[in-house]
């Protein structure tokens, strides 16, 4: 009989379905939740932390963005390194060292330091992901508990996602913007406690060495190139943007020629030559990419064009966060009976309908309309993309669930970072493109008022009489025609979507049926 105290293992032969497997999901479920939430919280500190430490525009920007440039750089790297020298083992590393500076970076006495903090706070935040999802693979080998796991898994991200504004809110009103940041530390408390006693450790039972060199190119090739784009996207056609695009596609080709031509590689190109696998990380990232796409007009529209507060529109979309759990755990059963295709087929059809509503209603969106949309969005988002990272987990052998997850990952930070960035801009490009912009203003005011919807409403109080309702009038008018457009490019960035999957995504067998029985590899204990 196995101590309790003991670091587990699983021996399929003897016991195929880990007995503490449920308490493992509840303690994996710490970290993403955290991440998720950690993914929105930090704007609504932004004005505290201007206030406090007197960042300049451009080292506000650095405060934001350089986490999600170093998270997306590292993720494929860190879920290969998952692989080799232990999944659980990483997934605490990550844990700890998260903790441990999320609660110095709530202490930090200037803009630079919370921008070395953050950085930090990204390289260990790439080990917690790939880790959660890959232990998921290892922990539920029955391929229908797997496939309602997987759906908690998503739910829980998702559900971060919403509240991280709730969250940000109630912590403001009564602490100060450090407080975003201790919210990590009594989180992954228990998981720290718990972890290596009900989550068993997993690993490739043949690995290579770790290639230092991959993991640098790796890095070197996905910051600058995700960088860039942000940069153009915000400046437009600049000698820096376009340089650090191309420095990123010359590192992107230096990597791939990497890994194929040393005999370990850190990311396994053969995965893409599998169809299901392909497919649904497609699937996967352009769902993100169009749904982040709706949350960066959609957060502006319900505050700045209807006026709500932003406690008061996160509770707005709350309604959706729980629908899109639900469909999760609908999609987990409806795969019993129907294709993995047909499901993610579904949830894709329902998330194009969701901007086909705002299409429809760009000239009369009230909250409602809104909230409405936001709920068939979460509905369709969470109900095919539960289905497609089972199959991303699925298609792959299980030594490989490290970097397959990683991968998985990768794309959804790039969807997060490039959807708000390349739908961000066609917003503002319509917006400046239609908005007219009175006599009168400073040059300051001048400017804000044609860059941004929010320049706009501020500059507008500044002006006498009718001249400021003209103006807050004609804003509103060029960003609604802004939010039309985008809605179309994400409709029809859906439809790629359902045209890949439809074209690699198997007919036959349902995820949630098992699978012909394969010799897995046995993960090993520390």
């Amino acid at each position: 009989m196995q101590s309790p105290v003991s670091a587990p293992t699983l021996d399929r032969a003897a016991a195929p379905l880990y007995k503490h497997r449920y308490v493992s999901l509840a303690l994996l479920m710490l970290p993403v939740l955290l991440v998720s939430v950690d993914n929105t919280v930090l704007s609504f500190a932004l004005p505290s932390i201007s206030r406090d430490l007197g960042p300049s525009s451009t080292t506000l920007l650095w405060i934001v963005d350089v986490y999600p440039l170093i998270l997306a750089g590292l993720l494929v790297a860190m879920g290969t390194v998952g692989d080799r020298v232990g999944r659980r083992r990483l997934l605490m590393i990550g844990a700890t060292g998260f903790a441990l500076v999320s609660a110095a970076a709530a202490f930090a006495p200037s803009a630079e330091l919370l921008i070395a903090a953050r950085a930090l706070m990204a390289f260990f935040g790439a080990m917690l992901m790939p880790s959660t999802l890959s232990l998921l693979r290892n922990i539920f080998t029955d391929a229908r508990e797997r496939t309602m796991a997987i759906a908690i898994w998503a739910g829980g991200f998702a559900a971060g996602s919403s509240l991280g504004p709730i969250v940000g809110g109630i912590l403001l009103e009564h602490f100060a913007w450090g407080s975003v940041f201790l919210l990590a530390v009594p989180v992954l408390i228990p998981l720290l406690a718990l972890g290596f006693v009900f989550i068993p450790e997993s690993r490739d039972p043949n690995p290579g060495r770790i290639d230092v060199l991959s993991v640098v190119l790796s890095l070197a090739a996905l910051t600058p190139f995700v960088f860039g784009i942000k940069q153009l996207a915000h400046d437009g056609i600049t000698v820096a943007g376009v340089a650090a695009v191309v420095v990123g596609l010359v590192v992107g080709a230096l990597f791939v020629r990497r890994q194929r031509r040393i005999p370990n590689p850190l990311l396994d190109l053969a995965l893409f030559a599998n169809a299901p696998f392909a497919g649904s990380i497609v699937a996967n990232f352009l769902s993100v990419f169009s749904l982040v796409g709706f949350l960066f007009f959609a957060s502006q529209h319900l505050q700045l064009v209807l006026g709500l507060s932003p406690l008061d529109s996160g509770l707005l979309l709350l309604p959706a966060t729980l629908v899109g759990i639900g469909a999760g755990m609908l999609a987990a059963v409806l795969v019993r009976r129907l294709s993995p295709r047909s499901v993610v087929l579904g949830g894709l059809s329902c998330t194009a309908a969701g901007f086909a509503m705002v299409v429809l209603f760009q000239h009369d969106l009230t909250a409602m309309v809104v909230a409405i949309a936001f709920v068939v969005l979460s509905f369709g988002v969470s109900f095919a993309e539960t289905i497609s990272n089972d199959v991303i987990l699925a298609s792959v052998p299980e030594e490989k669930a490290g970097a397959a997850a990683g991968i998985s990952e990768t794309a959804y930070e790039l969807g997060v970072v490039l959807g708000t960035a390349v739908l961000g801009a066609v917003l503002s490009a319509f917006y400046r493109a239609n908005v007219v912009v009175p006599s009168g203003l400073d040059p300051a005011a001048d400017r804000a008022a044609g860059e941004t919807l929010g320049g706009a409403m501020s500059a507008a109080s500044s002006l006498p009489g009718s001249a400021g309702e003209t103006l807050v009038a004609s804003a509103k008018a060029a960003f609604e025609s802004g939010i039309g457009v985008t809605s179309t490019i994400a409709v029809a960035l859906i439809a790629t979507a359902w045209l890949v999957v439809h074209r690699t995504l198997r007919t036959t067998r349902p995820t949630g049926r098992p699978a012909p029985a394969a010799a897995p590899a046995a993960p090993v204990a520390d």
